[in-house]
């Protein structure tokens, strides 16, 4: 049973610990659902660099062959670049073999559309329907798909940020950056496109793409002390941190301190706003409330979406078309948004998840500025300090711990139950209790003015959800 508990389906495609509930069986039977379901066309297939990749590989390759589709295989490849790649090809879809911020052991599947997105909800569910229902479309061998070498996916996407960056302000300011790939699927990108922004050095601590990951691969500050180190010894303007698929993005001042992962959307919506305001601007419920005064500032709307990169993806669409609908001709018909896990979306290069187009804006924006990166956050946003808790909970017990939750805060605050239970008061501070998209766990996320606020409100969720448990 153990298997079953670390399988995770659902928006964020499907996970799981590899020989464990992540068996080959299961992935040839998904690479069957998917084909049936994009009707045997053209699949493009990248992986993150996990020791595991390969072998995921090489059974989702099978699978899709077996459905007639043929296979576009571009090794390993950040999955930001593989969405692009789908959308800018003729390709029926794409699957992207990676687990992101998981630990080592897990792998995972998030499968692609035609137009180079994630799969909506509904879509996904057609999906898993296929899957259960094992109705897959296979081919006789005079049908059986073929397999070929996936083309120029990393040029067409620094040609996308080069064009949406103005590279000779970042190229003037003769920045000195440290990136930490973690060894993982950005080292095949952003090397180089440091270089191409301009940047006076660039030095590259962990960029074997070889999945040997040299610290767990989440990009929160308890994982960079490598690179905050680095920073501090080289006299670096800042240090960059992806995750291991690279749609994730860090930062470290120039003081070799971790900013904190909340900081990359909230500067990078502060450097979009402050050229193209009006323009709608839409985080998820669990990021930080930098994001709403970067809106009051320059008389921005904020949306707030469920957690999961579609979800924030299909808020950002529907309110660009909000927008195009009112007649607004003096914006941009677009919306800017992202997720507060370093997750930074703009539709100007592609609307996913990308850290290199995270680190062309904060690079556009620290060049702007003409001041360090830490003096551009103290004089940006009012003090706030964010905790994340994690709980670990069965799926069977979701549903009664957030009843207890929502009881416990019925008389306490606004209470918002688009996702779990986001709580917010009048002074600015918030919490959400959720269930984990990724893994089997209750996230918990509070904010307020300092640590110890926040602190206090997150432990007082874990107690009223362990008490709910037991």
């Amino acid at each position: 049973m153990k298997g079953v508990r670390t399988l995770k389906t659902g928006i964020s495609g499907v996970r799981g610990v590899v020989g464990e509930s992540l068996t080959t069986g299961l992935l040839v039977r998904f690479a069957q659902s998917f084909g049936t379901y994009v009707k045997g066309g053209q699949v493009a297939v990248g992986r993150d660099t996990r020791t595991s990749g390969e072998m995921v590989r090489c059974a989702l390759i099978g699978g899709l062959l077996a459905t007639g589709c043929d296979v576009h295989d571009f090794g390993v490849l950040p999955v930001p670049s593989l969405q692009i790649a789908v959308a800018q090809r003729d390709y029926e879809g794409g699957i992207a073999i990676t687990a992101s911020h998981n630990p080592q052991e897990w792998n995972a599947l998030k499968f692609i559309r035609w137009d180079g997105l994630f799969l909506y909800p509904y879509q996904a569910e057609e999906l898993l329907n296929i899957y259960h229902q094992g109705e897959f479309g296979l081919v006789g061998e005079e049908e059986v798909g073929r397999v070929r070498e996936g083309e120029k996916a990393l040029d067409i996407h620094l040609k996308l940020i080069l064009a949406a960056t103005d590279v000779e302000a970042i190229r003037a300011a003769g920045l000195r950056v440290v990136l930490d790939c973690c060894n993982g699927a950005g080292a095949m990108l952003a090397p180089w496109l440091l270089q191409e922004l301009g940047c006076r050095e660039v030095l590259v601590i962990n960029g074997q793409p070889n999945g040997l990951f040299p610290h767990p691969p989440e990009p929160i500050p308890a994982n960079l002390a490598q690179l905050a180190r680095a920073v501090r010894e080289t006299g670096a303007d800042l240090g960059f941190a992806q995750d291991a698929d690279a749609d994730r993005l860090a930062l470290v001042t120039e003081q070799g301190i971790p900013a904190g992962e909340e900081y990359t959307l909230a500067l990078a919506a502060e450097v979009v706003a402050s050229r193209n305001a009006p323009i709608p601007l839409v985080a998820n419920l669990s990021t930080s409330r930098m994001v709403e005064e970067v809106g009051q500032r320059y008389g921005c709307p904020v949306r707030r979406a469920k957690v999961g990169e579609i979800n924030v993806v299909t808020a950002m669409q529907e309110e660009a078309a909000k927008f195009r609908a009112a007649g607004l001709t003096n914006v941009r018909d677009w919306a800017f948004g992202g997720e507060g896990n370093g997750g930074v979306i703009d539709p100007r290069v592609h609307y996913c998840r990308d850290s290199h187009r995270a680190m062309s804006l904060i690079l556009e924006g620290l060049a702007r500025e003409g001041k360090p990166l830490s003096q551009w956050i103290a004089g940006t946003f009012s003090p706030s300090a964010m905790v994340k808790r994690r709980l670990d909970c069965p799926a069977s017990k979701i549903q009664q711990c957030l009843l207890a939750i929502k009881a416990h805060y019925a008389d306490s605050g606004h209470v918002d139950e688009t996702e779990g239970i986001r709580v917010s008061w009048a002074d600015r501070s918030w919490i959400h209790i959720r269930a984990s998209n990724t893994e089997p766990i209750i996230r918990v996320v509070a904010e307020a003015d300092d640590e110890a606020e926040a602190e206090g409100k997150a432990q007082e969720a874990l107690h009223v959800i362990s008490d709910a448990m037991s």
